[in-house]
């Protein structure tokens, strides 16, 4: 009697790989399953997605619709409250360069956005390019000063 404890794969989960091109004896051999002659019988033959033999693709019969504003749209790297209370000091300026600095920006991003995320209990004076209202409570609330920003609904 076999040994129940024994893994095994049930019957039919392995199969051998079929193997193209070997000879006749293989079964696949001669034209190797692709067919008599023509474009997809070649090597790299076949025809690119969307093709249909000159007519012009469906792709293209289709209207156009809809429209994308993503070329002209402005994004803006967020930084909430609770990260401005943990890497800045009392009295201190918040910029970009001090974000970049500190290591909270990478240089690569540009625009700046404070969003009221957190508590803040520091004195701080904000210059970043827009500011939510709720933050810009805070930071009041808290004795800083927000210097020449867009405030915004965030």
């Amino acid at each position: 009697m076999e040994n129940p404890y024994i893994l095994r794969a049930p019957v039919g989960a392995n199969k051998k790989k079929h193997i193209i091109g070997r000879g006749r004896s293989t079964g696949t051999g001669g034209t190797s399953t692709r067919g008599n002659k023509g474009q997809k019988s070649r090597s790299g033959g076949g025809v690119r997605l969307g093709f249909e033999g000159g007519q012009t693709p469906l792709f293209r019969r289709l209207p156009a619709r809809g429209f994308s504003n993503a070329v002209f749209r402005i994004e803006y790297a967020c930084v909430n409250l609770l990260l401005l209370e943990k890497y800045f000091a009392n009295g201190e300026t918040v910029s970009y360069q001090t974000l970049v600095a500190k290591g909270i920006l990478k240089n690569k991003e540009t625009l700046v956005k404070i969003l009221g995320k957190g508590t803040l209990t520091k004195k701080l004076t904000i210059q970043v390019d827009k500011i939510s209202e709720g933050a810009k409570a805070a930071v009041e609330k808290a004795g800083g000063t927000v210097v020449s920003h867009t405030t915004e609904n965030a």
